[in-house]
């Protein structure tokens, strides 16, 4: 799933693509994809890009007073096409199409989503919020204005355990499965450990991890086409993706506990002071 520094990054590719260009069509092809209706997706047409953003893991295309907001979920992916065929979008076996954007002259992008479970998101709203998820997301971890008070205050109380708090967007925005582990690994901390359990130090530490690996994953991807960004978030990653692999801090085999639709990786020797976790399926965390 595309989180924080991946929507940045896309973002960022296609602003300086699509801002100043006019939309000549847009083609629904996965209605399911669809969660609004009023205004229509047609009501898009005509309209001149003027911003391309990122609210959380959502992008948000403003257009002549309208925005055309869009959550990828687990397997959906935006490409962008400098040329597109001149026949109306149709889905198929090796094309897995949910929307395209035509832009008026030449080009435009695809919304795919590979898979049977189907999570991808469209929405054509007047104001952002009117997005469920939109209005619903905590602080941005990347905003200037979030320092290590306000992200005290959001753990103080909270009994639940790191891993599940660090991907909740009403907490914090844009973290997701992948970034939520490798967070935790360079903070150092069991994925089990209650939020409200941590010390002065270790607010300021799980703080600092979470915008130091946030930030150097945009910079990573920072310039790369919107069809290299998947790879460089794998290439990226210290432990999460890497079950079986050694540490690249310690050297220890990186471990996985699975749960129903997911799973989490971690370093025994960074994260839980050499003891494994259990599978949550079948037992709490060995102690």
């Amino acid at each position: 799933m595309p989180e924080l520094p991946e929507v940045e990054a896309l973002s960022a590719f296609l602003a300086e693509r699509l801002v100043g260009r006019e939309i000549a069509r847009v083609e629904p092809v996965a209605i399911s994809a669809l969660k609004t209706y009023d205004p229509p997706v047609g009501a898009l047409e005509g309209r001149t890009v003027g911003a391309v953003g990122r609210r959380g893991k959502f992008l948000d295309f403003e257009a002549g007073g309208l925005h055309l907001v869009v959550h990828l979920a687990r397997a959906g992916w935006l490409r962008w096409r400098d040329t597109l065929p001149g026949e109306p979008a149709k889905p198929g076996p090796r094309n897995p199409l949910a929307l395209r954007v035509r832009l008026v002259g030449e080009g435009g992008f695809d919304l795919t989503e590979a898979g049977t479970k189907k999570g991808l998101a469209v929405y054509v709203v007047r104001d952002p919020v009117e997005v469920p998820g939109v209005a619903r997301l905590g602080p941005d971890p990347l905003d200037p204005g979030f320092g290590v008070a306000e992200f005290a205050a959001l753990l103080r109380g909270e009994r639940r355990q790191l891993k599940g708090v660090l991907r909740d967007q009403s907490v914090v925005a844009g973290v997701g499965n992948a970034y939520s582990d490798e967070v935790l690994h360079v903070a150092r901390m069991s994925p089990y450990k209650l939020a409200s359990s941590l010390t002065e130090e270790e607010t300021a530490r799980l703080y600092e991890a979470l915008g130091g690996t946030l930030r150097e994953a945009v910079e990573r991807s920072r310039g790369l086409a919107a069809g290299e960004l998947k790879a460089e978030k794998k290439v990226g990653m210290r432990v999460h993706g890497r079950t079986g692999l050694p540490c690249p801090v310690c050297g220890d085999t990186v471990r996985e506990v699975s749960f129903a639709d997911s799973s989490l990786q971690y370093c025994p020797t960074c994260q839980t002071g050499g003891k494994p976790l259990a599978d949550r399926r079948l037992s709490r965390l060995l102690k």
